[in-house]
């Protein structure tokens, strides 16, 4: 018999249906309401994609009362099945099955939602999959997340007495639209957090840096060439890039691996108080040392110091730094006493040391000492193609100290995220995120959590924005044009009559795409 499809397709939206058909008993509708609030509440603790499909299979067949149920998930075409996940009542008979792959095919094809009592079983062939069992009532709904196919639940009972109705479509309709976005953004996740990590143990690294972008992966290969060897480094990178979880990374590759890592800011204390830091000094050294203490290069020795911001030490601190760098050795402050240390350097800066160089503020010979092998960190606008799998892992970091389950993140904030410039770059994306997880209370991190910066990104290609977003973004528009040509262009002009500092007017100009005209005027881009 053909089975009867539901012409009716599901749409994306992730908001469920009330299932209010009159053959219902109340008990019913309260056990169908009941899970769908229960698998609701858990689908943001569930980070892997085999777990999460045993949980909304479970909650399935207690709702409706088929004998089998399965999800199958599908890839960038619908011809082929990425994921397949099925579930017996009966936990004896986990025996394999046909299972209509036409059925399945015309859903997936059609986007409909198949309903039938009566279909006749069919053997396994080139028609069938074997995964679940044969069926004589059926039921099968698409998997929508937006406009795209995702995959597909099916249902089927050899139980004669077994009919699903109406009722059953409709509410596992609107248990596909919850189900479906869980289900994409876990395995997206997965996904990506299992190429990371392919990667990385292609390379044999052991670190905590995430991204598979194309920079990340020569990020990787820097680390796995440079950490076997002995040869200084120096670390290039905007503020915010990770310069010392990629001088970690070398360490925990490296022999010194066992040693100590220690980090020291050259810029965090004054000159004076850097010296003692560096080298330690002896009691009595000067007015406050009523004791010995060791400086970072003795603590270091067997492990690898990090000098961060290198580019702002102090002349006289960069002729003594030399001499580490070339004899390894050296002496506390208040002592003539020459002590030897096994160190590796490796140096971190955001500063142009060339430039610095050329005005005398660095010197030549150590920049040379310094600059053994270097690499330049890619800045976050860079390798955007690593925003999402960082967002997810550092909403899973930030949850799990508010003892929070991980929560999704929605498609129109991920688009936002990917937009945004980040000058900050990670620390600035991971205060965005942090921020997210402390405002956000329910199970998805969506567009409205995120920072106001953020809120202003023109997203026309992405997702239209709310009404109020546009209006908003629309007024701010008008007043900063208007601005503008009350000071015939002149940017901090204009800044002084809105009140704002004239940085965040170019930003807020970046963001709303307007772009500077001719005589002072401005147009969208």
């Amino acid at each position: 018999m053909e089975p009867l499809i539901d012409r009716r397709t599901v749409e994306g939206s992730i908001e469920a249906e009330p299932v209010a058909l009159a053959c219902q008993s109340s008990e019913r509708i309260l056990r169908e309401r009941n899970a769908l609030l229960r698998i609701t509440s858990v689908l943001g603790s569930v980070t892997r994609l085999a777990e999460l499909e045993r949980k909304l299979l479970e909650t399935i067949i207690e709702v409706i009362p088929a004998d089998r149920v399965a999800v199958f998930l599908v890839g960038e075409s619908i011809d082929h099945f990425t994921s397949i996940f099925g579930w017996n009542r009966a936990p004896e008979r986990h025996q394999p099955a046909a299972v209509s792959r036409a059925v399945i095919e015309r859903v997936l094809r059609e986007r409909v939602a198949a309903l039938s009592n009566g279909v006749k079983a069919q053997p396994a062939g080139e028609d069938a999959l074997e995964v679940i069992g044969s069926a004589r009532t059926l039921l099968a709904v698409p998997l929508l997340v937006f406009d795209r196919i995702v995959g597909v639940i099916y249902l089927d009972s050899e139980n004669s007495q077994v009919r699903l109705d109406e009722g059953h479509l409709e509410w596992l309709k609107a248990f596909g639209r919850v189900a479906a976005v869980a289900l994409e953004n876990t395995r997206r996740s997965e996904g990506l957090a299992n190429k990371d990590r392919r990667l990385r143990d292609q390379l044999h690294l052991d670190c905590n840096m995430v991204g598979e972008s194309l920079p990340m992966q020569k990020v990787y290969q820097f680390v796995a060439k440079v950490a076997p060897t002995a040869a200084t480094v120096l670390i290039r990178g905007e503020s915010g890039t990770g310069k010392e979880l990629v001088a970690r990374a070398i360490h925990r590759n490296s022999p010194r691996a066992e040693g100590a890592f220690v980090a020291m800011n050259c810029a965090a204390v004054t000159e004076t108080l850097l010296e003692s830091e560096m080298f330690g000094h002896e009691k009595g050294a000067f007015t406050g040392a009523v004791a010995q203490k060791k400086g970072k290069l003795e603590v270091a020795d067997g492990g690898t110091l990090l000098l961060d911001e290198v580019s702002e030490l102090a002349p006289n601190l960069q002729a003594k730094l030399l001499r580490v760098l070339q004899e390894r050795e050296f002496e506390r402050v208040g002592s003539t006493h020459t002590l030897k240390v096994d160190i590796r350097v490796v140096a971190a800066t955001n500063q142009d040391l060339e430039g610095a160089m050329i005005s005398g503020r660095f010197r030549p010979d150590l920049y040379y000492r310094l600059n053994v092998v270097s690499i330049t960190l890619p800045p976050l606008r860079e390798r955007r193609d690593d925003i999402p799998l960082l967002a997810n892992h550092l909403a899973a970091k930030h949850c799990g100290r508010l003892n929070r389950p991980a929560p999704a993140i929605s498609p129109e904030a991920h688009a936002c995220l990917s937009r945004y410039d980040w000058p900050g770059n990670v620390r600035e994306l991971e205060n965005a995120i942090e921020r997210a997880a402390v405002l956000g209370w329910g199970d998805t991190i969506r567009r409205e959590h995120l920072p106001q910066d953020l809120l202003e990104i023109d997203l026309p290609r992405i997702n239209p924005l709310s009404y109020f977003h546009r209006a908003v973004n629309v007024t701010k528009r008008e007043l900063i044009l208007k601005a503008i040509r009350q000071a015939s262009g002149k940017y901090t002009e204009a800044a002084k009559t809105l009140g704002l500092h004239p940085n965040y007017l170019h930003r807020l100009i970046r963001n709303l795409n307007l772009k500077p005209g001719l005589r002072g005027q401005a147009a969208f881009r």
